[in-house]
């Protein structure tokens, strides 16, 4: 993957370009699907460099491997499972760091032994035992609840890990910072946070799920209140669009907006009545959107026991407040993501017939969004950042997906926990970094070659703006 430098000093980079590609090599090697644990390669799988920090006895989302060589601390971003992946009751192999609400939920949902779980303060630096004087700040991340990134601040000690590749910096006197963003949703408070706000990061190790043009997804907070809106319109029987609302939403298309619909547009509910709202959601995450419809709606939020004590583990007493175990009366019911959009929604709330005259889904994610045909897919950086802060976002936006009928319509959302590639544009131009490492979409050259080419685009125009100099943003909560 090509990298970014950082200056001309004896940290300019980790590793030659022949090293940095042999190091790739070897990290796709380790990630083979068909790996089986034999005695011949030790009975496990080994950790590619961009599971441990460099020079630090440490390794994050990293449980896949077993006991790491040189590894004393574990690190875990949030309780997805493809992050915690072979964690279970019979971890033995060292320390687990992470927030509290993540705690909570391993222990809850893998059983781990509690004696290995050790939960950490947010924001405020704290020493890392037996690493040799690291310090970490977790930071929230923005993503599901209790997920957070992990700024490392510290000297570089030690070769651990599997691979080949050493540091030539073990022993070096001076404080490496590396920021390990697992995944998030980049948004101004993360660059303005007190503990990274001035500070020169070395390695950025970066969410990459969207690192492409073509997701350029609408702001998270206007998609939550959109859905809010649109939620309380239809249940109230109010028009849905009225003519400003109109107008908007075909003024943003013409500016090669986020266009979601994929249905005809939504006809006004003239009929007011006890209607159903149910949200697709993951095991962990969408509760914002949740929340914020419950809060429109004045009413409960229902969903089955094992979600429930999930929910449960978290520490948000808002939502706990909500939830309801009458389905009858939460009017809002949660469900499965794959639920919404198949079959089983219209299985799901034939349980409930007689009691609603009417049924909508709100099938939140990422996936959801799709650029308009002709859109630019190499647009400059200045491009991006224009085009994007120049749109809105509203319940107008939103239209039935194909298949909804008068009973039971369902409303794709673009919504997504992870940064869009906007938002990462932003994150990049407004922080001190010296290199960026991606960490999702990493299996192949290609992928890897293309994300490089716009982590070099982004270095050249943080070039050219001043030093601390932030994308202006149009909230603390989003740019």
């Amino acid at each position: 993957m090509n990298t970014t430098k950082c200056g001309t000093g004896a940290f300019s980079v980790l590793m030659s370009s022949y090293k940095e590609t042999e190091a790739w090599k070897e990290a796709s090697a380790a990630e083979d699907r068909g790996f089986r644990p034999t005695k011949g390669n030790g009975g496990r799988r080994k950790a590619p460099f961009y599971k441990v920090m460099q020079g630090m006895p440490i390794a994050v989302d990293a449980f896949r491997y077993g006991t790491i060589p040189g590894v004393t601390a574990y690190f875990l971003t949030h309780a997805h499972s493809d992050h915690y992946t072979n964690l279970s009751a019979n971890w033995r192999s060292g320390p687990i760091y992470c927030s509290e609400g993540t705690a909570n939920l391993i222990v809850h949902m893998l059983c781990v032994d509690r004696q290995w779980v050790c939960p950490l303060p947010m924001d405020v630096p704290t020493l890392v035992p037996d690493t040799g004087g690291v310090c970490v700040t977790l930071i929230e991340a923005n993503h599901c609840p209790g997920s957070c990134l992990f700024l490392f601040e510290g000297p570089q000690t030690v070769h651990a890990g599997d691979s080949a590749f050493r540091s030539p910096f073990v022993g070096a006197t001076r404080t490496f910072r590396y920021l390990h963003c697992g995944d998030f949703r980049a948004s101004p408070q993360h660059v303005l946070h007190p503990a990274i706000r001035g500070k020169h990061i070395d390695h950025v190790y970066l969410d990459t799920t969207y690192l492409d043009p073509k997701y350029c997804f609408p702001p998270q907070p206007q998609v939550i209140s959109a859905c809010a809106e649109l939620a309380r319109r239809i249940v109230r029987g109010e028009t849905l669009h009225d003519s400003e609302d109109i107008a908007k939403a075909r003024q943003n298309r013409t500016m090669d907006s986020w266009l979601v619909t994929s249905g005809k547009s939504p006809e006004k509910d003239t009929k007011p009545g006890k209607i159903l709202v149910v949200v697709g959601t993951y095991s962990i995450g969408k509760e914002r959107i949740v929340k914020a419809i419950a809060r429109a709606l004045q009413t409960k939020v229902y969903c089955d026991s094992r979600k429930a004590a999930i929910l449960r583990c978290q520490a948000d007493p808002e939502l706990h407040d909500l939830l309801t175990k009458d389905p009858l009366e939460g009017g809002v019911h949660l469900v499965p993501l794959g639920v919404i959009a198949s079959d089983r929604l219209k299985d799901y709330v034939e349980r409930f017939k007689g009691h609603y005259i009417k049924a909508v889904g709100f099938r939140p994610t990422g996936w959801t969004f799709s650029a308009p045909t002709g859109s630019d897919m190499v647009p400059s950086v200045s491009t991006i950042i224009a085009r994007t802060q120049g749109r809105t976002f509203t319940h107008a936006h939103l239209s039935p997906m194909r298949n909804s009928t008068a009973a039971l319509q369902v409303y794709g959302v673009p919504y997504s926990e992870h940064s869009s590639f906007f938002e990462l544009t932003c994150f990049a131009l407004s922080l001190d970094w010296g290199r960026m490492i991606a960490t999702v979409n990493v299996g192949s050259e290609k992928s890897r070659n293309k994300m490089g080419t716009w982590i070099e685009r982004w270095e050249v125009e943080r070039k050219k703006r001043a030093k601390g100099e932030m994308v202006q943003h149009r909230a603390q909560n989003y740019w």
